[in-house]
């Protein structure tokens, strides 16, 4: 019974240090991921922006605790078009990494052209919070939500012809 406060306080110790030791993110990237990814980039600066989703899910799969790869499929989302696939996206990468400064401006940057600007703003002050005014992602984040939506997309369901009845 006396050593029950130490071996509890022991074990409490080592739970702790053990969950921390497996929340780090890995900083290390498969020479195969980082090929992948330098392929994808290149296909995206050139407009491929199917071609660049392909590479970099196959990076995903090759590597799929590297962050960087999922700022890149978020980016490639974005250039297609696809806010809300873009913004799970960059939400994965601030699940594994919440100080993600480039995730956080995606995310707040596909938001903002969504059309959900009072999100994209929570999001630019928590980002200027932990980076000031002056950092890159800050105002391209601001640049964003000035920008404000993009054009809507109409579905062919939402517009329906209105039917005309003749007499024959």
């Amino acid at each position: 019974m006396r050593y029950t406060p130490v071996a509890l306080a022991l074990s409490l110790l080592a739970a702790v240090t053990g969950s921390m030791g497996s929340a780090r993110v890995s900083e290390t990237i498969d020479p195969r991921a980082q090929a992948l990814l330098a392929d994808g980039r290149a296909q995206l600066a050139r407009g491929e922006s199917d071609a660049a989703t392909d590479s970099f899910e196959a990076a995903l799969a090759v590597d799929p605790g590297y962050v960087e790869t999922y700022l890149a499929l978020g980016d490639a989302a974005r250039k297609a078009g696809l806010q809300g696939k873009a913004i799970h996206y960059y939400r994965d990468a601030l699940n594994r990494d919440p100080n993600n400064l480039a995730a956080m401006a995606g995310e707040g940057g596909a938001m903002a052209e969504k059309g959900a600007l009072e999100k994209a703003r929570g999001t630019l002050s928590r980002l200027e919070g932990l980076c000031g005014k002056a950092c890159p992602e800050s105002q391209q984040l601001a640049a964003a939500i000035a920008r404000g939506p993009g054009p809507r997309v109409v579905s062919a369901e939402a517009v329906k012809p209105k039917p005309v009845v003749e007499a024959n």
